[in-house]
């Protein structure tokens, strides 16, 4: 079992330029650096936050980066003078400082598209750290996703655009669990970022790692003893299966997986449906269905998974791909 001395410490550096342009022209909406901070916890224990960038042109943007304890480093336009290239050597500079004085720091996290900063990337690789990099998928360098040691896509972190808010205080459970499908999702989610990155889970890693992404994550709020009395709960209801006792693994039950590959599988039979309506139509279908409740961060992984399981076909491009029932699976 993983002990909390075994966890990884990260140190995390935005080039925040890159991102909030990007994000911006690419996506239509403002960085956000929750999704990274969700993702990061299911990884480590995020200890060193830094984001550079001419803060005059990104006031607004402040306030976000502070609540998630993020040390903001101004790098002030000059006359005749490039602001990019001066936060781009700074920022390298400063992760090279860290990676030589600190060396209980084992993960690196580079977030930028910017291929200028691949040198970096190769350095902290050469120092025997692991790098992870993050940017936006369109101004992503094609240059720098090969050069890290895993890349993920801002695009892919965040939530869809027709997701319902997602509501930040829990509510009390009644006697037959929790009420807020929300408090659900938290685990599954985490559990299935922890099982894709380290593969087996055990109780005392998950919970770890939910108070490393909500802090303020309490199991008493919901109505159950203790964190064992919650997952034994989820259990239950078939979200995740338990294995072993004290502090047994824990796995994301198949059950609700295959009903909803049934659900899937009589939609697609009266034929394709577009990939922008396909959530629509499943919700038509079952009220209740929600990807985050099986162990999906968005919609769009949710998708990429039922791909790869061979349950649905994806054609076409950008908004005009298409969802069918692959050959052979159609009813």
């Amino acid at each position: 079992m993983a002990t909390d001395e075994q966890v990884p410490r990260i140190a995390v550096f935005l080039d925040y330029e890159n991102l909030a342009i990007g994000a911006k022209d690419n996506l239509g909406a403002a960085f956000d650096f929750g999704p990274v901070a969700d993702a990061l916890a299911e990884r480590g224990r995020v200890i060193h936050r830094k984001a550079y960038a001419d803060w005059s042109y990104f006031d607004s943007d402040r306030r976000m980066l502070t609540r998630h304890q993020v040390e903001l480093i101004d790098i002030p336009q000059k006359m005749g003078g490039s602001r990019k290239n001066a936060a781009d050597i700074k920022m390298a500079i400063d992760a090279i400082e860290l990676a030589l004085d600190r060396e209980y720091i084992t993960t690196f996290v580079i977030c930028t598209g910017d291929s200028d900063l691949s040198p970096l990337v190769q350095k902290l690789r050469e120092l025997d750290r692991q790098v992870i990099g993050v940017g936006v998928r369109k101004s992503t360098s094609k240059l720098l996703p090969p050069a890290c040691d895993e890349f993920m896509f801002y695009d892919n972190l965040v939530s869809d655009s027709d997701d319902e808010p997602r509501p930040k205080r829990r509510g009390k459970s009644d006697d037959n669990g929790p009420t807020s499908t929300t408090d659900i999702s938290l685990v599954t989610s985490t559990l299935a970022g922890l099982s894709s990155s380290s593969g087996t889970v055990r109780s005392s890693s998950l919970k770890r790692a939910l108070l490393r992404k909500d802090p303020t994550f309490s199991e008493a709020e919901l109505g159950f003893r203790n964190f064992g009395a919650l997952l034994a709960h989820l259990a239950d209801k078939g979200l995740v299966e338990l294995t072993g006792s004290g502090d047994p693994e824990v796995v994301l039950s198949g059950v609700s997986a295959e009903a909803v590959d049934e659900l899937l599988t009589k939609l697609l039979a009266d034929g394709p449906v577009p990939l922008t309506g396909l959530k629509t139509a499943l919700r038509k279908r079952n009220p209740d269905f929600n990807e985050r409740d099986l162990g999906y961060r968005n919609f769009n992984s949710f998708v990429t998974a039922a791909e790869v399981r061979g349950v649905i076909k994806v054609t076409g491009k950008d908004d005009a791909r298409m969802v069918a029932a692959p050959k052979g699976r159609r009813r």
